[in-house]
């Protein structure tokens, strides 16, 4: 049996930041002033905004919004964009939405995703902004919502998750 071998004619390199910095920085600010900063430059993206090729935008309590161009490099077999990608984009901000409204040495995991396609995205989709809005934060779960569309306000994708709130003062 041959192997193919593949033509290297795209390449994505990903750098970046130690993580550490970030973690630290996490346990220091509170939710709000911690994505702030990191939306503002002031602190490094987290690997994951580099790996997959998003960013923070607007950060306000209980919202956050993060932009992406999705590209060649978000595909799946079949030629659009993984499924994978686009939940993992929604966790960000349902997440980081929750996370605007903890005080400082608090966090959060995601407890579980409920994820629906509405249509699929591809290179030619152009610029895609998902938005994360927190629907209730009680003392140890929260519930967020988030939806992914285009500039024109077409919708690829909507959201849940239910998340675990954390104390992050002692670890």
């Amino acid at each position: 049996m041959a192997i193919a071998t593949v033509n290297p004619s795209r390449f994505y390199e990903v750098l970046w930041d130690d993580p550490a910095e970030l973690v630290a920085a996490s346990r220091r600010y509170p939710g709000l002033d911690f994505l702030r900063a990191i939306a503002r430059g002031k602190l490094p993206a987290p690997p994951i905004c580099k790996a997959l090729d998003f960013s923070f935008e607007n950060v306000e309590e209980g919202s956050i919004q993060a932009g992406m161009r999705p590209s060649e490099m978000h595909y799946n077999a079949i030629g659009s964009v993984h499924g994978g990608v686009i939940a993992t984009l929604l966790d960000a901000v349902m997440g980081c939405a929750v996370h605007t409204k903890l005080d400082r040495g608090r966090g959060y995991t995601t407890l579980e995703i409920k994820v629906n396609y509405v249509r699929a995205l591809t290179r030619h989709t152009h610029r895609v902004c998902a938005t994360g809005r927190v629907v209730h934060l009680g003392r140890r779960t929260a519930i967020a919502d988030g939806f992914l569309e285009d500039n024109t306000g077409r919708i690829y994708a909507r959201g849940t998750t239910t998340c675990l709130i954390l104390d992050l003062s002692g670890a």
